[in-house]
């Protein structure tokens, strides 16, 4: 069990649902949390109900000197989690080229950007602990699913080459594939969502994988069964069971 007491954790996307939740999870952990979001004022409202010691940097992911001023103000941190993410269910029938965009520009790109600012650091100093918040969907592409999909089969390669390439070293690299947690994003769904979580239940989850030093967890475990199975399908049969 990792020693959380003293520990400064940058949290990216930590506005409401499981970042929110994470927050608290480490802050009664004893960990000291820096919260990130564009909306200032909900972190500090996050901040208020936090137990321990807590600092707001307010930032936007898709704004690349946003994330260069915020990473100067953060400083050095013991860890980072990305939990930043922007959601619209359409598939390319209905193609959205503005929400496609913002989708790929913050679950993507986001990440990208808040990683050229902290990793360097963590590698030169042979420290640290970086959490990436992927998804289940992103084994296999889906119906419905333009941006949101994509975007997060790509921070899952992301998350592996750091994997590939920190492995051996003091920079500990994580990835999370949660399925559905009731946030404001998955308001959005009008389709039943099996194994749907409340943010606590998956931040426990979350929180529990940041103390192991496996890289990648994903859950809830028996609906994930489903989606690493599925990259063994072939095409024929894939696509007839997920369309």
């Amino acid at each position: 069990m990792t020693d959380w007491n003293g520990k400064r954790y940058w949290l990216v996307g930590a506005s409401d649902g499981l970042g929110e939740a994470l927050a608290g999870v480490l802050s009664r952990a004893g960990a000291q949390v820096v919260l990130s979001s564009r909306s200032e004022d909900k972190l500090r409202a996050v901040a208020q109900k936090l137990p321990g010691k807590s600092d707001v940097v307010a930032m936007d992911v898709a704004d690349n000197d946003s994330v260069k001023a915020a990473a100067k103000r953060v400083g050095e941190v013991d860890g980072v989690v990305f939990l930043a993410g922007v959601y619209w269910p359409f598939g390319a029938k209905d193609w959205d080229a503005d929400q496609a965009n913002a989708m790929a520009d913050v679950n993507f790109t986001g990440l990208m950007r808040v990683m050229g600012q902290v990793v360097p650091a963590m590698v030169e100093r042979d420290a640290g602990h970086i959490v990436i918040t992927s998804s289940l969907t992103g084994f296999r592409g889906l119906p419905n699913s333009i941006g949101y999909t994509a975007s997060k089969a790509a921070t899952m390669s992301l998350a592996e080459c750091m994997y590939a390439d920190l492995r051996k070293t003091g920079v500990k690299v994580q990835v999370i594939n949660p399925g559905f947690i009731k946030t404001q994003l998955t308001d959005k769904n009008d389709f039943r969502m099996p194994f749907l979580m409340q943010p606590d239940e998956a931040a426990r989850e979350v929180f529990e994988h940041m103390n192991t030093d496996r890289f990648k967890k994903s859950f809830p475990w028996a609906f994930s069964l489903v989606f690493r199975l599925s990259q063994f399908l072939p095409d024929s049969l894939y696509y007839r069971i997920f369309s």
